[in-house]
This record gives structure tokens, C-alpha cells and sequence, in this order.
């Protein structure tokens, strides 16, 4: 695909342009309407093809759970695998717009690794994630930015104090959400590793307050978000952070997505989760 069009797409989930707006130019890049759905259907996830591992899967015990958080209850999609024993959690952060049934596929994929895994919905206080798209992210703009950071630093502590965890902690987080990882990172000194995928990176005079491990990982052509990487790389530096940093040339922004063919990248992909596994067994066990 043009990668106009895959520029085009990503700024329009990321800033504010309307959807007539994003069409509007969609087509004149494709020369037509016919052609600029076409194009859209390849870049919109398409999540009937979510599910790598079943919501129903034998090995695994999934449940919805709240605590309270900054004031109000959150909710959130936990799963680990059978079986009593203490592990390590791990705090799912989705993209913005809501925990789909990709993140939720994700989460999954965390506790089949062997670890409790939280999928957080950021937009429990506002009814819970949406089915349409565009929806989510009009709510995802309307979350208090410190309520919603104390509410994902609760989830932390509510895992912490669950009697399956074994105290070690992490994050992984995708888009919008790896920008929170860092910024989990800045603000609970217990966190034990943090990976953020293609995420917006914190203040370089917040990155000394960082203790946890950082696997940080983005995609070549994603020159947005790859504009912060030398003062965060600089800062993470100088802190003495461990972290490791990896960029994925040729390939876009959110190309973990599989449920977004046009953007996915399954070599980039199935190389930066065993990464990001190999660091969670590492640190959380």
C-alpha cells in the first residue's frame, strides 16, 4: 500500500481530523471512492480474524474484575492459567481506542506465556469500550490524563495484592498505551519491566525516576512517534536505565496488529514479542 495512505491513516487516528476529512483525502489519494474503501478495509482492524488464542481456551481461566481506582471503579479482563501457583502480572495497555478483542487476544497471549495478565479498559468510566472505532477514540480524548494514570498505577496495586502474584510486576502497552507504559514507568518505582510498543516517550527529566527494566520497541517509518527516540535514548543514557531499544526498518507504526493487515508485520511482530517475553521471564519469573 502507499505508504501516503498509511501516513494519511495515521493521522487521522491520532489527531483531529474527521472522518469525512480523512475520506475526503483518502480518495483524492486513490483516485476515487471505490478505491478509497477498498484501501480503508485493509487498514481498519478487522476483528472478526482477533482471536489467535480462544477466549475458551482450556489452559486458560479468564474473568472480568474491577477495583477502585482514582475515586471510581475500573474494570478489566484477567486471565492466567490453570493451575494454583504465584506468578508474575502483567498490566495490558491497549491503543486508543479501548480494549477490542485484539488487546484482549493479547492479554491472552501474556497468560498463556504463564503470567497473570490485566487488560485494562481505560473507558470502564465512560461505559466501556465502544464497537465502533471512532467512538473510542473520541472518548479516549476525553480521559482526565493524572485520573487515568493513578487509575492503571491501582491496577498495579491490585495485582500486587492479589495471592496468585508473586509480587513482580509489568506493563506492556501498544500505541497510546505505550506511551502510558512510560509513563508507569516514571511513577511506580516497584515496576518491575516495562515494554512499550511504539509509544510516546516521557520528559527527558522524568527518565531518571525510571527503576524498571524498559524494552522499548518501534517501527521504522513511524516517523511521528520516532522523532522522541534520541532525547529519550539520551536521558535513559545518562540515568544509567537499563533499557534496550529496537527499531524495525520498513515497517509502520502498530504493525503488532494483526487484525490490521495493511500495517501488520509478522516477522517485526513475532521478533518483538519473543523479545518482550524473553524480558518478562527475566524479570517477573
Amino acid at each position: 500500500m502507499d505508504q501516503r495512505i498509511i501516513n494519511l491513516f495515521d493521522e487521522y487516528t491520532h489527531a483531529p481530523l474527521t472522518r469525512k476529512e480523512f475520506l475526503d483525502r483518502l480518495g483524492k489519494l486513490t483516485g476515487g471512492t471505490a478505491l478509497a474503501l477498498a484501501a480503508l478495509s485493509a487498514l481498519e482492524p478487522g476483528y472478526a480474524q482477533a482471536a489467535t488464542i480462544a477466549p475458551e481456551a482450556d489452559d486458560l481461566v479468564a474473568e472480568e474484575v474491577s477495583w477502585i481506582g482514582d475515586g471510581s471503579p475500573v474494570r478489566g479482563y484477567l486471565v492466567h492459567p490453570k493451575g494454583r501457583k504465584k506468578r508474575g502480572a502483567v498490566v495490558v495497555i491497549h491503543e486508543n481506542r479501548g480494549l477490542t478483542p485484539h488487546i484482549k487476544d493479547v492479554t491472552r497471549r501474556v497468560a498463556q506465556a504463564g503470567y497473570l495478565a490485566l487488560g485494562v479498559d481505560a473507558l470502564s468510566l465512560l461505559g466501556g469500550t465502544p464497537t465502533d472505532e471512532d467512538k473510542g477514540r473520541e472518548l479516549i480524548g476525553q480521559l482526565d490524563p493524572t485520573k487515568n494514570l493513578n487509575n492503571y498505577l491501582k491496577a498495579l496495586e491490585y495485582l500486587r495484592a492479589r495471592p496468585d502474584c508473586n509480587g513482580r510486576t509489568g506493563a506492556v502497552g501498544f500505541c497510546w498505551g505505550g506511551g502510558l507504559v512510560n509513563q508507569l514507568a516514571v511513577h511506580d518505582p516497584k515496576l518491575d519491566a516495562g515494554v512499550a510498543y511504539y509509544g510516546q516517550q516521557p520528559k527527558a527529566e522524568d527518565v531518571p525516576r525510571i527503576k524498571a527494566a524498559m524494552m522499548l520497541h518501534y517501527g521504522g517509518l513511524d516517523q511521528r512517534i520516532n522523532a522522541g527516540i534520541p532525547a529519550y535514548e539520551a536521558a535513559l543514557k545518562a540515568a544509567g536505565t537499563k533499557y534496550e531499544l529496537y527499531v524495525y526498518e520498513g515497517v509502520n507504526h502498530a504493525f503488532n496488529n494483526d487484525t490490521s493487515p495493511a500495517r501488520y508485520n509478522a516477522e517485526a511482530a513475532k521478533l518483538a514479542w519473543e523479545r518482550t517475553l524473553r524480558l518478562f521471564k527475566e524479570k517477573l519469573g
